[in-house]
């Protein structure tokens, strides 16, 4: 079963209208219409798959991020820009705070966690996928829940950190204002979104894997940042890139776009377009990926 918006998920206005038909090239190779408000210019699946049945479109060996084996040389690749990007990210949370608390909610395999933890973080990991929790929980045994609801009501946080989650959470605002519940009152909230404004996403149209549909529910503009903030009382500070992400991105937009292309082909085409779209960027908030940094009004 399916459900059908009939509002924005952010902003609640009933002016959407059809989009773009994309496909699930990873999964089921279903088609998804992606709508697009009106008003705050979100993108979002509709109708999309119900939270008790999305899990299927999951279970595939290339969800690399709940899986911490390598079996591929992409995979290899993608695990050493996540440990590039790891670092990063802890350099990102220190310069906020320093050795404070976080909830990194969508922990995936915890390995973001388990580096803030070793520079004297105090980390609380919320992780739904059993598969990825499990990876997680053996990292570090006592910080990891599957749910939101399971942490205590007046636990507060420094750093509230969403990586690539915020696209797939079904109840956006109800999350969202619970996430912000926890945080503290000079608390940061720093996530991490794919950009369909990118040149990359231009560029692959349809084929752009960043949409990846049904997982992703929703794809985030300026504009619509803009109104998550004002929508949540939040105040932004400053947007960062992620350089990498256009290569990564691209790279599987190439397999989607020529999939009877050689390897080499592919990962020629991908860091030359990788590289085009984060010249064209110029500035954050411009890139393939972005990460927000807000903080409590």
């Amino acid at each position: 079963m399916s459900e059908r918006l009939l509002k924005c998920p952010l902003c609640k206005s009933g002016n959407i209208l059809n989009h773009v038909v994309v496909t699930d090239h990873a999964v089921s190779k279903k088609e998804f219409t992606l709508c697009r408000c009106g008003d705050c210019e979100l993108l979002f699946t509709n109708p999309r798959p119900t939270e008790e049945e999305i899990g299927p479109y999951y279970d595939f060996k290339e969800y690399y991020s709940h899986e911490d084996q390598v079996r591929s040389f992409t995979q290899w690749l993608y695990q050493k820009i996540r440990k590039s990007s790891i670092q990063r990210k802890v350099g990102l949370i220190n310069g906020l705070v320093k050795n404070g608390s976080l909830l990194d909610y969508g922990c995936g395999t915890g390995e973001f966690l388990q580096e803030a933890k070793r520079q004297q973080w105090t980390v609380r990991g919320i992780e739904p996928s059993e598969k990825a929790r499990t990876q997680a929980i053996g990292k570090l045994p006592t910080e990891v829940l599957k749910t939101l609801a399971e942490v205590p009501e007046l636990e507060a946080y420094d750093v509230m950190t969403l990586f690539h989650v915020l696209e797939h959470i079904h109840s956006l605002r109800k999350t969202v204002k619970k996430i912000a519940s926890h945080l503290k009152s000079d608390g940061y909230l720093v996530i991490a979104v794919p950009n369909p404004e990118s040149a990359d996403a231009k560029h692959y149209g349809k084929d752009w894997a960043g949409y990846d549909v049904p997982r992703h529910l929703y794809h985030f503009s300026e504009k619509s940042m803009a109104t998550f903030q004002s929508e949540f009382g939040m105040e932004l500070v400053r947007i960062e890139p992620l350089v990498y992400d256009s290569y990564y991105v691209s790279l599987l937009s190439e397999g989607y776009k020529n999939p009877k292309a050689g390897m080499l082909t592919r990962y020629l085409n991908a860091f030359l377009e990788g590289y085009r779209s984060n010249q064209k960027a110029g500035k954050p908030g411009k890139y393939s990926s972005n990460i927000f940094i807000f903080r409590k009004k």
